[in-house]
């Protein structure tokens, strides 16, 4: 597997995972109203944010490379 291809997994795992963390945290603000469920809400959705600006930085970065 060649790193391109390994980052394309990596980040959209990541991606993925930070929306689930963000959704469950704002779920959890929602009923409690906790300060520390926000937080987390708020947390998944940077996650989300920078490692979508990291994915773009890598594929302009490394066009050439190809995918196998």
């Amino acid at each position: 597997m060649s790193l391109k291809a390994f980052h394309l997994i990596f980040v959209t795992v990541t991606v993925l995972a930070s929306a689930l963390v963000a959704l469950l945290g704002f779920r959890a603000w929602s009923d409690s109203q906790a300060v520390v469920d926000l937080s987390t809400g708020i947390g998944g959705v940077v996650g989300v944010v920078v490692m979508l600006v990291y994915g773009v930085y890598f594929l302009k970065k490394l066009k050439r490379i190809s995918y196998l």
